[in-house]
């Protein structure tokens, strides 16, 4: 079938599943395939389900005489060159957000903002990838004024191909730091990688970026771009500059537009210091395009995280820091340095592997356990085998099972934790035991 059909096909039923278990009538069903399954061994079941059309790669599962599926010779690439022809009907701006620290933070205050002024389709959670970033640009409709689309990348060349398919009108990067340093090999690659974001809007017609005028990386690739800046007052000619009025624990800040504006002071419900790029970020892309500053102040003062990224929660024993769904270097680095300039006098860290760093595992983890050891914490617990590689003097597991085990018989009290590691050591499990 010609994608040209498949689109027309998409407009008499705009709704897309690749999940056979989450299939409904009339739908159309993408079989995508996976290290551990085969999407294509269950679009019968999807069709059974109310599905109109079950898109296969695979011809032996095609029922013949059944013109309910549709033969493609690859489902993903089907899928996202779907989502590619969709875009072009769109015809408003398309915002895509990437960057090593902060992306998925950064695209939800930047939505929240907006939302203050348009109907925006925005990347739902972190669902960043060649399925995700299809999956949100098909959710465009004719309601929608905006769009934000978070792209993310582990590997040299993941930016490239997803920009393409988002073909955004506006670029943003976060920031770059060491992550999936296995993936792309050096610093260096992942400024690369995350670059080709700037070399996609360079060969547009017109292609914008908001850029953290403070960021040293960022400024050195951004050449030949419209650049919207935003950063801290006195460090240049900038949309929007704000700056950090204490951090204890939220984020207290205060920004205006341009050296002149009148100052707008907003308590958000952020932890660390670090998140004052990303509320700038926000900011800059609001004042752009026309959020008046209280709406976007007051936008900032609502939006409350819920994804283990930078959450406080406070339980009958303890207080919680809970930053468990990402980490390397950059992000830890920044999170321990935060936390230990938060005056309290019981505070305790729970930190978990960082993973995907290759060879630079061992100097890294090192690394953070050589901050530890000077930074005054009353208790450290560390948990993975990266971290029990090191030298270190502190209480090592190799598991969060074995801290599980350890909380049930020796419950923590009065303590503010701080807990910080990659989503596969799994620390998310923790807060309910603290």
């Amino acid at each position: 079938m010609e994608m040209s059909q498949l689109y027309e096909l998409f407009l008499s039923y705009p709704e897309v599943t690749t999940d056979s278990r989450h299939s409904w009538p009339g739908s159309l069903f993408f079989a995508l395939k996976g290290d551990n399954f085969d999407g294509n061994r269950y679009a019968s079941v999807a069709l059974d389900q109310g599905c109109v059309y079950a898109v296969v790669d695979d011809p032996k599962v095609v029922a013949p005489g059944d013109e309910r599926y549709i033969l493609v010779p690859d489902t993903l690439q089907a899928l996202q060159q779907l989502a590619h022809e969709h875009r072009k009907r769109f015809n408003h701006p398309v915002l895509q957000v990437t960057g090593t620290n902060g992306k998925t933070t950064t695209k939800e205050l930047i939505t929240a903002v907006l939302r203050r002024k348009y109907n925006v389709q925005a990347t739902v959670a972190n669902y960043n990838n060649y399925i995700g970033v299809p999956k949100t640009l098909l959710q465009l409709n004719c309601r929608n004024s905006f769009a934000v689309v978070e792209t993310g990348a582990n590997h040299p060349g993941e930016i490239r191909t997803l920009t393409k398919i988002v073909d955004p009108d506006y670029g943003l990067i976060t920031n770059v730091g060491k992550a999936h340093l296995e993936g792309f090999g050096s610093f260096e690659g992942v400024i690369r990688t995350k670059g080709e974001l700037y070399d996609f809007l360079r060969e547009k017609d017109y292609g914008c970026i908001f850029l953290d005028g403070d960021n040293p990386y960022l400024r050195e690739i951004c050449h030949g771009l419209e650049a919207i800046k935003y950063g801290e007052p006195g460090h240049g000619d900038y949309l929007v500059e704000g700056e950090t009025i204490n951090c204890n624990p939220y984020l207290h800040m205060r920004w205006r537009e341009s050296s002149e504006g009148d100052w707008q002071e907003v308590e958000t419900h952020l932890i660390g210091a670090y998140n004052l790029q990303n509320v700038l970020a926000a900011v800059c892309v609001g004042t752009h395009f026309g959020v008046a500053p209280e709406h976007i102040s007051a936008a900032l003062r609502h939006y409350v995280p819920n994804n283990d990224r930078s959450e406080l929660r406070t339980t009958e024993h303890n207080h919680l820091i809970v930053d468990a769904y990402n980490a390397n270097p950059t992000s830890m680095s920044m999170a321990l340095n935060n936390f230990k300039e938060i005056p309290e006098k019981h505070k305790m860290v729970i930190l978990g592997d960082m993973r995907e760093l290759g060879s630079a595992s061992d100097e890294e983890h090192q690394k953070i356990v050589d901050f530890l050891c000077t930074a005054g914490f009353e208790k450290v617990w560390l948990v993975g085998e990266n971290f029990k590689k090191t030298k270190n003097k502190f209480q090592c597991f190799n598991d969060v099972e074995e801290v599980k085990e350890l909380l049930k018989s020796n419950p923590l009290k009065g303590f503010l934790i701080l807990i910080k590691g990659s989503n596969g050591t799994h620390l998310c499990k923790l807060p309910d035991l603290l």
